[in-house]
Order: C-alpha cells, then sequence, then structure tokens
C-alpha cells in the first residue's frame, strides 16, 4: 500500500493524499522519504497535470519527522547528508513552475510544516485541532527541513525569532495574520474547493525567495535599523536559558547568518546547525524525556495493567482556597460535575468567583469564550455542607496540611459518599497512610498531589498508601489524564518522591547562605543550573512561615520516633527571617526579596547581607551549581533505592514537571546517565568529602556502576 494516494480532475488537477500505512499520523521517516521520491518522479515526468494539492487523510496534516529517527542517529554527518537530501526534494517541489497548494487539515507541525512551507500556497481549516508551527526546540532540536530560512523570507527576522525559539504552535487564525498560511476556511470541502480555484488563477507561480526583486520582511543583518536591534536577540535569549539550549543559539545563529546570504547557502547553514544540534547531548537528554517517557507515562506505564478503564463523572472537592478552587476548576473544564465545599457557604462562594476570576482572564485575552466560561461555572456546585457530595465518585481533600484537619473532613464526606467512591488527599508532606487511618475504607484512600498554580501545572503525583487497592490507583490515574495533567506514581512516605527532592534544592541553597556565600551568587547559581528560580526565590514563593513550619513539624516527627535530628539550615536560616524579622514571603510582600504592590520582585532583602555574613573563602560558581544539582539527583537516586519511586519515566518526569528540574537536563536520573555514572559518583565523592555526608552516592550507583548500567 502506498504512503500516497493521487486523483487528479478534469481541470488537471492533482490532489496528493498522504496515507501512511499502519500509522495515525503521517511523519517523516524513510518510509515517507521514498514515497516522496516516487511522488516528485511522477509529477517531473507526467505533463498532464496542471496543478497539486496536498493533504492528508488522517485526522492531522503531518505530525513532523521521526523521533526514533533523530534520536538513534548520532552521527553528523550522516544526519547532514539526510537533511540535504529531503531538504532537496523538496526545493523540486517547490521548482516546478507548477502550482502547488498545501490543504491542511489539522495538526501541521515541525517537518510537516516545513512541506508545507514549499508549497506555493496555505490553506487551513479552522479547527481546535489545527495547530501550525515549529515546535522542534521543545525537544531540544531545530527545524531542519528549510523551516527556519523560510520563515525568516517569510515574515522577516524579528517576527521569526519568537515564534522559532519559543516552539509556538499557532492557530490558523493566528498564522494567517502572522503569514504564515494564505487562507483559512471551516470545512474540508471549500478547503479543496477554493484550493483547485486558487490553482486555475496561478497557473504559473514561484515562491516569494525565488522571484526577481525580493527583499527579505523587515531587512537583512546589514540594514542600519536591524543592525541596531540584532545584538539584543541572543542577549535577551541567553537572559532566559542561560545558554543551557543549544536549539536556541542555534535558531538564532542560523537565522541571522542564513538572512545574510544567498537562499541555498541559508539552507545549508540551517542544515549544518540542525546536524550538530540534534546529534549533542542535551537534544538526547530532552527527547528522552520529554517525548519518550513523558509519552510512557501518559499511556498509562505506571498505571495498573489488570484493571478496567475507569470513568469519574461528579468529584467532590474539599477546600475552595487557592489549591481547592484550582482542582476544581480544572475538573469541572474536563466536563466533570464538582461540588466545592469550604468551612461555610460565603467561603465555598469565593472560591468559586476565583475560578470565574481565572476564566476572565481567559475571555479577555480570546483563548476562552463567555458561553465556554459560563458552561464551566454551571457544573461547579459551592456549598458549605458535606451533605452535598452525595453521588461523587470521586472526594478530592484539599485543606491545610494537618493531619487532625484532615481527619476530620475526611470523616464527614464518608458519611455521605457510597462505598464504592474513593477519596483522594491533597497532601504534599504528610504520609498517607497515616492519613488513612482517619478512613473508613482505607482502600480507597490515596493520596492525589496537584501542584500550584492547579491550572497551569502538569503534574500530579499519586501517592499509594500501604492498603490502597489497584483499583483505586487506576482511578485516580484516569481522574488525572482525564483533566489532561500528568500522573506519576509514587509510594508512601514523608515528603512522598517530588516535595522530598525539591526540598533538598532550597535546603541546599540555604545551606550555602549560612556558610556565607553570597545570596545574590547562589540565586544566580540556581538559575544558571537551568532551575526556574534560585533557591531563595523559590521560597519566596512557597512562604518562608510553611517552608519553617514543615521542617520543624519533620524534626519533631523523628524525636517521636527515636531518630532525633540536629536543628537543620532552614531551621536554622528560616528562624531568622520569619520569626526575628517578620518576613513570611511572596504573598506577604517581604521575603529574602521585597516586593512591590504588583506583587514582582524588587531587590534581594538588603538585611540577608547582615544577618549571614558573607565568608573570607567565597565558592566557585560551579561548585554552587554542582551542589545544588547533586543533591537533588542524588535524592532522586536514594527515592528510587528505597522504593519511593519504581519508574525511571515517573522520576525524571515528576522531576521536570513537579519542580522544574532542568529541563535541558532530562530529568534527574538522565543527568546522571549523561554526566556519567562514574564520573557522577567520583564527583559526589568529592562534594561529600568538602561539604558532608549528605553528598554520599548511594548504594545503588556502585552497584549499577559495578554492573555498567544506566536508568531506563
Amino acid at each position: 500500500m502506498s504512503a500516497f494516494i493521487y486523483d487528479k480532475d478534469a481541470d488537471g488537477i492533482l490532489t496528493i493524499t498522504m496515507d501512511m500505512p499502519n500509522r495515525s499520523a503521517n511523519i517523516i521517516n524513510d518510509e515517507f522519504g521514498e514515497a516522496f521520491a516516487e511522488c516528485l518522479e511522477r509529477l517531473q515526468s507526467d505533463e498532464s497535470w496542471t496543478g497539486a494539492i496536498i493533504t492528508s487523510a488522517k485526522k492531522t496534516f503531518m505530525a513532523g519527522a521521526d523521533i526514533d529517527m533523530l534520536f538513534d542517529e548520532r552521527d553528523a554527518k550522516v544526519l547532514f547528508e539526510k537533511t540535504e537530501q529531503m531538504k532537496a526534494g523538496f526545493r523540486a517541489l517547490e521548482t516546478m513552475g507548477k502550482p502547488i497548494v498545501a490543504a491542511i487539515n489539522g495538526a501541521c507541525l515541525g517537518g510537516g510544516f516545513e512541506l508545507a512551507l514549499a508549497c506555493h500556497h496555505r490553506i487551513a481549516i479552522n479547527h481546535r485541532g489545527t495547530k501550525i508551527g515549529l515546535p522542534e526546540v521543545m525537544i531540544g532540536a531545530i527545524p531542519g527541513g528549510g523551516g527556519i530560512t523560510k520563515v525568516v523570507r517569510l515574515i522577516g527576522l524579528e517576527a521569526a525569532a519568537p515564534i522559532l525559539t519559543q516552539g509556538k504552535q499557532l492557530s490558523p487564525d493566528k498564522a494567517l495574520s502572522t503569514g504564515l498560511i494564505h487562507a483559512v476556511v471551516d470545512n474540508k470541502d471549500d478547503m479543496l474547493r477554493k484550493a483547485k480555484a486558487w490553482i486555475l488563477a496561478n497557473p504559473s507561480v514561484s515562491q516569494p525567495w525565488d522571484q526577481k526583486g525580493y527583499r527579505i520582511p523587515g531587512g537583512t543583518p546589514k540594514s542600519p535599523k536591524l543592525a541596531m536591534r540584532l545584538p539584543a536577540m541572543p542577549a535577551m535569549t541567553t537572559s532566559k536559558t542561560y545558554n543551557n539550549y543549544p536549539a536556541v543559539d542555534a535558531i538564532i545563529a542560523s537565522a541571522v547568518e542564513g538572512a545574510s546570504v544567498d537562499f541555498d547557502t541559508a539552507m545549508r547553514i540551517e542544515s549544518r546547525y540542525f546536524a550538530q544540534v540534534v546529534t549533542g547531548q542535551v537534544s538526547k537528554n530532552m527527547m528522552s524525556a520529554l517525548w519518550y517517557q513523558r509519552n510512557h507515562v501518559l499511556k498509562g506505564g505506571s498505571r495498573p495493567k489488570d484493571v478496567p478503564p475507569t470513568t469519574t463523572t461528579k468529584v467532590g472537592v474539599i477546600g475552595a482556597g487557592l489549591m481547592g478552587h484550582g482542582i476544581a476548576y480544572v475538573t469541572a473544564k474536563a466536563g466533570m460535575e464538582v461540588v466545592m465545599k469550604d468551612i461555610n457557604q460565603e467561603s465555598a462562594e469565593k472560591g468559586k468567583a476565583a475560578i470565574a476570576k481565572i476564566m476572565d482572564k481567559a475571555v479577555g485575552r480570546g483563548r476562552m469564550s463567555a458561553a465556554k466560561r459560563d458552561e464551566i461555572l454551571d457544573r461547579i456546585h459551592a456549598t458549605g455542607s458535606a451533605s452535598d457530595f452525595e453521588g461523587c465518585d470521586l472526594i478530592v481533600e484539599a485543606v491545610f496540611e494537618n493531619k487532625n484537619l484532615k481527619a476530620t473532613v475526611t470523616h464527614e464526606a464518608e458519611a455521605h459518599i457510597a462505598d464504592s467512591a474513593v477519596f483522594g488527599s491533597n497532601t504534599s508532606t504528610l504520609p498517607i497512610s497515616e492519613l488513612a487511618k482517619a478512613s473508613k475504607r482505607p482502600k480507597q484512600f490515596i493520596g492525589i498531589h496537584f501542584f500550584s498554580p492547579v491550572h497551569k501545572m502538569e503534574l500530579v503525583e499519586i501517592i499509594v498508601g500501604k492498603d490502597t487497592s489497584s483499583e483505586t490507583l487506576a482511578k485516580a490515574f484516569d481522574y488525572v489524564i482525564a483533566i489532561k495533567k500528568i500522573p506519576i506514581v509514587v509510594n508512601d512516605s514523608r515528603g512522598f518522591y517530588t516535595s522530598r527532592c525539591f526540598s533538598t534544592y532550597t535546603s541546599e541553597g540555604l545551606t550555602l547562605l549560612l556558610e556565607g556565600q553570597h545570596p545574590r551568587s547562589l540565586e544566580v547559581a540556581g538559575k544558571r543550573a537551568g532551575m526556574p528560580m534560585g533557591p531563595l526565590e523559590v521560597l519566596d514563593s512557597v512562604g518562608l512561615k510553611t517552608a519553617l513550619s514543615i521542617a520543624e513539624e519533620t524534626r519533631r516527627d523523628f524525636a517521636a520516633q527515636g531518630k532525633p535530628m540536629e536543628e537543620t539550615a532552614v531551621e536554622k536560616v528560616l528562624s531568622e527571617v520569619v520569626r526575628i524579622n517578620g518576613r513570611e514571603g511572596k504573598a506577604h510582600g517581604a521575603g529574602f526579596y521585597n516586593y512591590g504592590k504588583d506583587g514582582r520582585k524588587t531587590e534581594l532583602w538588603d538585611q540577608t547581607f547582615g544577618l549571614f555574613p558573607t565568608a573570607e573563602q567565597k565558592l566557585d560558581l560551579q561548585t554552587m551549581i554542582d551542589r545544588l544539582m547533586f543533591i537533588q539527583a542524588i535524592e532522586s537516586v536514594r527515592c528510587m533505592e528505597e522504593g519511593v519511586i519504581e519508574s525511571v519515566a515517573d522520576t525524571n518526569i515528576g522531576s521536570i514537571f513537579g519542580w522544574g528540574f532542568a529541563p535541558f537536563q532530562g530529568g534527574t536520573l538522565q543527568f546522571i546517565n549523561a554526566y556519567g555514572i562514574k564520573a557522577f559518583v567520583d564527583r559526589a565523592m568529592e562534594l561529600s568529602v568538602k561539604f558532608g555526608e549528605r553528598f554520599e552516592p548511594p548504594k545503588l550507583l556502585f552497584d549499577m556502576l559495578q554492573e555498567g548500567k544506566q536508568f531506563k
């Protein structure tokens, strides 16, 4: 069966429908390459056709390049040659002298959009699933099939830069207004009709960059006005990426260098950068985590295999505060009925008003219709009575981190829900097995840990207690997938996986501060390491009082178990900042940073320097980066070793989407893989000798080293 289907009408217009066999989507791979070469030969040898329409039989136009092919290739020379060969085919298509139209019937991304760019006219169906763009940068790659060169020549360097470096996926209307496509239609019939009409009206065509007198919109890098602004482009991206993402740098370099030369040379420049980036370690890290492991998680890698699919229809949410109303919102948005309860009706209504405020912003920005907002709000019943939970098949508790309070609301809810209903606790640190003691049915008790803000954060950590059944885990997993979040599964322990590992980052930051390292230097170290914020800013965002309370409660619990702990760096520093100086964090307008009335940080609190005098012996930046990164990775290995988390995919994805562990590293365990197990162990031993036993490599790493294994 051919990957392309041909149909010629009475006007000689050829409709070429891509339909790669045994695949849900068309992709660019060797099979496509062979079919495309045959298509070109057919077009070149047959003079009877007057124009061609390229479309798809799938729900999408084309998903892009085969990730397997890119991930497996480590020879830059081979990849460069393959890329040039594919580009030669695209170039042959666009220089045939006859009109070619891309009829885009769904998602048209990456290599798929580069195929569309090789056509002279692009029409897209205005459908929610139709996205247009070049998102390769999101997995550490860059466009290699002419995307950079052609987008720059279509809309200019400055307009192209954010689209290319941010991997934007545009709606048809946005792609039209940006200049990447030429027309938007409502349905397939209209699309094909307009495509044929355009072909008949334009019997002889060429690409803009092949036309006499063509100029790049906005000018070339040599143009005086553009030349003045260009130096700011890499500076702006570096301020965000800290040069940790080679793909971003390569896109800018390819775009600027390519705009300075002729079209064919620009295409070769793009191919060289593409081959260099895709065969590099950062690209492999990001593909491994953000493509393979993310998909593994979403396809149920940690879901019980022997439990049939479940459907959640009505969810009760206990608590209408920041977490509670966030959970209620994403649940209702997914189409489920929600009962949101707080201590009284007034508090519950405040939570619902907060949900409306979130959606009002989306409506104002054109991302949601007013009708959709009202529909979602209608699915949320705000109440002060637990009796309204009747009929709920899932309860998610989101009250303050207090065992007694959680026990009280568990009793209240269980008095009104069916015996088959599942109870989930949105706790971030309290052991699920302990909380389940308040339940009449611990087998149906589970942890469902959301991250704040709920409507923006993608990860949900599902925590299995010692009595939690497989059916309960499956129910929670399916619910998380239904609300379009990423579920990872962990076993019960204090702090579980994400909170436990994330706390090592902030704790190490405070240790560095206590040692006398300059606060600005350690904040820079965190950002340079690839973390979204420095450790002090993170603590401000979490809340310094909250962080102090958790640290103190942990120490008390260990003492109660006969395991006394010394006062930690977290307690020493935060006691000084919170209790003595009354600075509780961002929400209160003052923490390690000062904050303006708009909530944005202004500068570091000057007293930080006086409370924790700078040491005479300053650590170099790389040592601080190593301490901040290694401590997180080592704790992740300990979690694997102790059985807190069992899946490498869950571990890496949890670290990236849970607390922002440097995405370019591919997650905590992939960071160790890429560093090299032996080199990592050696460096960890050095750190343990200099800075403390917390850096000692877990036994699991020595076992892996002896067996020659990696985390897979």
